[in-house]
């Protein structure tokens, strides 16, 4: 069962979502012989978070020293999971420099602060992701991605700056969900994963607050017709067949 003082902080979640997540994917979610595939894809989708996070302030917000430090930062994340390289021991890892916001985009250090407290959070959570693994013996292997963020990210528009609110919205969706299914899942699994799953609500909660603030913020306008756009595209892809079951997939379709 959630806890009590969670509901606050999923009010404005499920508000935001336009679907619940189908109980025929927690059903398959929580099986275990998927066991593995969910935990490793959970994995994949924090390491992903923390590129997306990256990809911003490298795009919009920092100088070619900034973006440097900031590739250097997550190489030796990217090095164990897409090379093979090194071991899963982070502790060591941290952030080099201070960034210093770009002067061109007025949000810059607005952008810089938010995206550095999710990378460190989404790395933290990586890692608690892998000793989870560890604990229950399952070894990482790769596992190809799921369609929702490339079937979220074709109706971002090319020009600026609705590129950067479209990206912010979608970004804002995929914190949503994530948080909602780590509620969804806490009263299927085990006592481990249930509280880790736990732990992770504030946090998500916030990155989804945190995007949609700058959307609003970087539009200078009112952003209500693209969120319902995506909305309506990331319940889509919710709600339809999936032939995958990953952390973010459809209803599954022969799993």
């Amino acid at each position: 069962m959630l806890q009590p003082g969670c509901q606050p902080l999923l009010s404005p979640i499920r508000q935001f979502l336009h679907c619940a997540t189908p109980q025929a994917w927690i059903e398959q979610a929580t099986h275990p012989v998927h066991l593995s595939t969910i935990l490793i894809d959970h994995a994949n989708c924090e390491l992903k978070a923390a590129q997306t996070a990256m990809w911003l302030m490298r795009t919009y917000a920092v100088d070619h020293a900034g973006s440097e430090a900031l590739l250097a930062w997550l190489k030796p994340y990217e090095d164990y999971v897409y090379r093979g390289i090194g071991t899963a021991d982070f502790a060591r890892v941290r952030l080099s420099k201070k960034l210093i916001g770009n002067s061109d985009f007025e949000l810059g250090d607005e952008l810089i602060d938010k995206m550095v407290l999710l990378i460190k959070e989404e790395l933290h959570h990586f890692q608690q992701v892998l000793e989870i693994l560890a604990e229950y013996n399952i070894d990482y292997v790769n596992l190809s991605a799921s369609r929702y963020a490339r079937g979220m990210m074709q109706k971002v528009r090319s020009h600026e700056p609705a590129k950067l609110v479209d990206k912010l919205i979608c970004g804002a969706y995929i914190e949503a969900r994530s948080c909602e299914r780590f509620a969804a899942l806490v009263p299927f699994v085990d006592k481990t994963l249930g509280e880790f799953y736990l732990s992770l609500l504030r946090s998500e909660a916030r990155h989804f607050q945190d995007y949609l603030s700058l959307a609003e913020k970087v539009s200078g306008g009112n952003i209500s017709e693209r969120v319902q756009l995506f909305g309506e595209t990331e319940a889509q892809l919710i709600l339809s067949p999936d032939p995958q079951l990953r952390f973010h997939s459809g209803v599954p379709d022969g799993v």
